[in-house]
């Protein structure tokens, strides 16, 4: 029998003894805006970091392992009314006055008492904000959310890039290195990685644009490690993948971390939000992928309309044809998986140790549930709801491991090969 390889590759280190069955799960976590008021406001003001406990608590009573950390404005603070939010975020982590030592060793104090680690810290907003009044309060937030995952010993905050949506694309490109990368070098000082999730976030605006965030593709994600490479942040930047933003897009999991692999980037994908986008065929037959493109009522000629709850309008652009996932809660047509309509969760977990540079029991997880129906603010209701679809990623997850370790571990190592073609990149 041939000794081990030492060198890890795609799937992580190599197994102990060549051949031998060693499935590698990733490691599960919950992002707490699944339930934002999960503390009633008035005592959440009175004592912000009630919240986080009592996040704590219900994550354990769930079954969730760990939580991303959920920080955003204070509603009061916010440019953008929660009434104009498709998914509303959580401020989870309150960060109207900094995070001190003492906030932080009551925090780990609960994180001991109920057995739930840390992920990752989560702050999504719009980083290339067009106004400077309000990129400034958004870049101040950014910072003391870097300083609070210093203090919790967290390695990582997501979030957003964001766009300006007053100048192009290319302009915009000029803008993230002179405005982002100052953050990236505020990550780095602090040992923080910034991994970006690749939502196009078609309704943030009330404008035909469809890409309100430059970083929602393997060609972006590029070119914007490139003008991170050439100021000595390229280690900073890195990407949350969330295949539901795939699914919007009509792409597919393995073509995109196939495309990676092939242009030398398959080490930009560290981390994964769990959650799928399931396709209306009939909205794509009435508007395409681009969506709803007018008499949405959004606004008036080009005014915005003054109702936030008018200006939720802007995000028919994605749900005339689409709808979140929340894990476990859909069912398929298997020809969705052919079409690209919808998560094919299996080969999504085996591709990715197939296709990309990860160790996966080092590789985070991360449910998110935005599935409109279930959004429900009551603990009670939502707790089994949240608690099955925690079990559901986490028994793919275990099925696409053993694939992995089977096909690629036990067969080889034994002469014997795996069965089939299974999915290809490219190809549907």
């Amino acid at each position: 029998m041939p000794s081990p390889s030492t060198s890890p590759g795609p799937g992580g280190p190599a197994s102990t003894a060549a051949g031998s069955f060693r499935p590698r799960p990733m490691k599960l976590s919950i992002l707490t805006a699944a339930l934002q008021e999960l503390t009633p406001r008035d005592l959440r003001e009175a004592d912000p970091d009630l919240a986080i406990e009592e996040w704590l608590a219900f994550a354990a009573q769930i079954g969730a392992p760990n939580i991303e950390l959920s920080c955003a404005l204070h509603p009061t603070q916010s440019d953008v009314p929660a009434a104009a939010l498709l998914d509303p975020v959580a401020n989870t982590l309150d960060l109207r006055k900094p995070f001190t030592p003492a906030r932080a060793a009551r925090t780990q104090s609960a994180m001991r008492a109920t057995g739930v680690g840390l992920s990752e810290l989560g702050y999504f907003d719009n980083m290339l904000a067009a106004d400077e009044k309000a990129r400034a309060t958004k870049h101040e937030l950014m910072l003391r959310v870097f300083d609070a995952a210093v203090l919790l010993h967290c390695d990582a905050v997501v979030g957003f890039v964001g766009r300006n949506p007053r100048i192009g694309l290319d302009a915009n490109l000029d803008m993230f290195e002179e405005i982002f990368v100052p953050l990236l070098r505020e990550a780095k000082a602090r040992g923080l990685t910034y991994l970006v999730e690749q939502c196009p976030m078609p309704g943030w605006t009330v404008s035909d644009s469809w890409h309100n965030q430059i970083a929602y593709a393997p060609g972006p994600w590029i070119a914007l490690h490139r003008i991170c490479e050439r100021h000595g942040v390229g280690d900073q930047f890195r990407i949350h993948y969330d295949p539901s933003h795939a699914i919007l897009m009509g792409q597919d999991s393995r073509s995109v971390f196939q495309y990676l692999r092939d242009c030398g980037y398959a080490f930009l994908i560290q981390r994964f939000h769990v959650k799928g986008q399931v396709i209306d065929s009939r909205g794509i037959a009435a508007w395409g992928y681009g969506g709803q493109t007018m008499q949405r009522g959004d606004r008036d000629g080009d005014t915005p309309r003054a109702n936030p709850a008018e200006q939720l309008n802007a995000w028919k652009k994605q749900t005339v044809f689409s709808e979140h996932e929340l894990p476990g809660t859909a069912r398929h047509d298997p020809l969705a998986y052919l079409q690209n309509r919808s998560v094919d969760w299996l080969d999504h977990q085996l591709a990715a140790r197939e296709l990309l540079d990860l160790d996966p029991e080092r590789t985070y997880l991360v449910l998110e549930h935005e599935y409109p129906k279930a959004r429900v603010q009551d603990k009670a209701l939502l707790g089994p709801i949240l608690a099955g679809s925690l079990a559901f990623a986490r028994a793919i997850d275990e099925a696409a491991a053993a694939m992995y370790a089977l096909q690629h571990e036990v067969l080889p190592a034994r002469g014997i090969p795996a069965q089939g073609f299974g999915r290809e990149a490219y190809r549907t």
